[in-house]
């Protein structure tokens, strides 16, 4: 096989058609590929913004802190079950991982919220496994079944850099907290060859206070959800997560105190840092939509940005439980959107009329 040199195998991602991509874009050239670290990677950058975790890399401190949490996988605490496997000597733990990264797919994804998606898609690495189980979870095949294939650090920069190449306005870690340590080893790899492209942490809301402490300065924005306001609903919905509105409150807050509202460049609108929330609306208000909306109203800025999600649709094992085995009506999502806007919220995005 003649040989490939880095510059070569990234403009050969960036000409991929993303259901290759999708698929796993790392596949042989990969080890070549690393061994020339000279190339100039073109970056396309929409803002004069450069990424807090460039700062942290060029002192060291990205590594130091990556180190950290992958020594925490010992006796695992990254998640609120805390179920301390031993993930370092191969066993999995309660989301389903042990210490062997596994990624389901990595593309520009033109899903996503359109502050992020821009022209270029958002660059997302979708990982595989997850710590909060929905029952109703619309990506079940990754989080529940495990769908995915192994990688290690090196090729998750790889394909940081392969998607900034591709001109996607931001790197978007989905379902991230229990690869924390990996992302943020794969990042300082990667800031190294030149990534200077926005970090996006895009996360189910149920993160530890103490491990988003790391991240303060590595994340530029969390796009988290705020699911549950029930303690009872989150139990039932996502097994064991009683704890779920206690512990998503503090997470936000946390999460504010990093990044303050969310950014958007004034000339592309596309946020590049910031917290942006999101609350799915299911039937029947059984996640107490009317207390999560209030309680951001309650707690955070009235400017926070807010997207009231109207797409639940009853997936997996939703159909065991009667009361979610439905869509939403155009009622329920209404009485939400007139919630927040007399609790004063000003920076909603809307999806159903």
């Amino acid at each position: 096989m003649e040989k490939k040199n880095r510059r070569h195998f990234l403009r050969l991602m960036a000409t991929l058609p993303a259901a290759v991509f999708a698929k796993g874009i790392l596949n042989g050239h990969e080890a070549e590929a690393r061994n020339n670290t000279s190339y100039d990677i073109m970056h396309k950058k929409t803002t004069s913004y450069t990424p807090g975790y460039v700062r942290l890399h060029e002192s060291g401190e990205l590594k130091e802190r990556g180190d950290a949490l992958h020594r925490m996988m010992q006796n695992c605490k990254l998640c609120p079950r805390e179920c301390g496997t031993d993930r370092l000597s191969g066993q999995r733990g309660h989301c389903n991982a042990n210490a062997t990264l596994e990624i389901s797919s990595a593309n520009p994804h033109y899903g996503e919220e359109r502050e992020l998606v821009g022209s270029r898609g958002s660059g997302t690495v979708f990982f595989t496994n997850c710590g909060l189980l929905c029952v109703f979870c619309i990506n079940y095949e990754i989080s529940h079944l495990g769908e995915g294939r192994e990688y290690d650090t090196d090729n998750l920069a790889d394909i940081m850099l392969a998607l900034e190449r591709n001109g996607c306005h931001n790197i978007n870690v989905v379902t991230p907290s229990h690869y924390s340590p990996h992302i943020l080893l794969a990042l300082d790899q990667a800031a190294s060859r030149g990534l200077r492209t926005p970090l996006v942490y895009n996360t189910c809301g149920w993160e530890k206070e103490n491990i988003l402490k790391h991240l303060d300065g590595v994340v530029d924005v969390y796009l988290a959800d705020f699911k549950y306001m029930d303690a009872e609903a989150a139990g039932t919905y996502s097994p064991g997560a009683d704890c779920y509105p206690e512990v998503t409150q503090k997470a936000l807050l946390e999460m504010h105190r990093q990044v303050g509202v969310a950014e958007a460049d004034p000339e592309t609108n596309l946020i590049y840092k910031g917290l942006m929330v999101r609350h799915l609306v299911m039937p029947e208000n059984v996640a107490r939509s009317d207390r999560v909306v209030r309680w951001i109203a309650g707690n955070l800025p009235k400017n926070t940005y807010l997207n009231i999600m109207s797409q639940y649709t009853p997936m997996y094992k939703a159909f065991d439980y009667p009361e979610i085995s439905r869509g939403i009506t155009r009622s329920e999502y209404n009485n939400v959107v007139t919630i927040a806007r007399q609790e004063g919220l000003t920076n909603l995005r809307l999806q159903m009329r």
